[in-house]
């Protein structure tokens, strides 16, 4: 005789689709309705209606038809619990800033995006504000290419322009991810945006793994490319310690 179903296992079921999409769409960073069935393996009309309570929810945003993971997510994220990236970073952030005048920035890889996660805006007049939750392409910024040096380079990323200093080549973006892993750091030289320069380096894992992107952004009229790479090892240095904080017992 079939043993009776347990109450609310339906609800777990579909819980657990839910989370499935949403790691799904972590992994990819967006998606239309296809590619992620594809991925999950779901039916299309039961994933549309899981990305439809989802979105109801702000887990999970659509727009034209293509899905990303939605502010809601983000927002939960912040609230993981002591020891978490934020609290570890967030001292040598706040440091790095005061002690440079400019903003400091803290962002991770989402598919084929960096997301930002956290800013400490600089002291001075005018300064550079990255919304937490905003995301950049990983070829443009320093964050994004500090995670494609360490992480490597996914499948499917767009090599868009954005500024005539962007590299669009993968030979060069693959020479310059070297440069990065040699010197340490990564430098954002006008790629995402004309007037901003920044610099970023590794935060590591207990494990060793690259976990996030610290990096220090000004406008380019002040943060000069000689000045940059002058203050780069402040932003590894600053790196370190929140890696140390985090567990890593490495060197780097």
């Amino acid at each position: 005789m079939p043993r009776p179903r347990a109450k609310g296992a339906g609800e777990v079921k579909t819980l657990e689709r839910g989370l499935a999409v949403l790691e799904a769409l972590g992994e990819v960073g967006e998606a239309g309705l296809s590619a992620l069935a594809a991925r999950t393996g779901f039916a299309k009309s039961t994933l549309y209606r899981l990305l439809q309570a989802l979105a109801r929810r702000g887990f999970v945003e659509e727009v034209g038809g293509v899905y990303r993971v939605g502010p809601r997510a983000f927002a939960v994220g912040q609230a993981y619990p002591r020891g978490s990236l934020l609290q570890a970073v967030r001292p040598e952030m706040e440091a790095l800033a005061a002690a440079l005048g400019e903003s400091v920035n803290l962002a991770v890889p989402a598919g084929l995006e960096a997301l930002y996660l956290d800013q400490v805006p600089g002291g001075r007049l005018v300064r550079l504000f990255t919304a937490p939750g905003s995301r950049a392409p990983l070829h443009a910024t320093g964050v994004g290419k500090v995670l494609l040096a360490y992480r490597g380079v996914p499948e499917g990323l767009s090599l868009t322009p954005y500024t005539p200093h962007t590299l669009t080549r993968l030979a060069d973006l693959e020479a310059e991810l070297a440069e990065v892993q040699r010197r340490g750091y990564a430098l954002d030289n006008e790629e995402r945006e004309l007037g901003v320069r920044c610099v970023a380096a590794p935060v590591f894992g207990p494990g060793g793994e690259v976990v996030a992107a610290l990096s220090l952004s000004a406008p380019s009229s002040r943060l000069s490319l000689a000045e940059a790479h002058r203050l780069a090892p402040r932003v590894v240095e600053a790196a370190r310690r929140a890696s140390l904080r985090l567990g890593y017992t490495g060197a780097v």
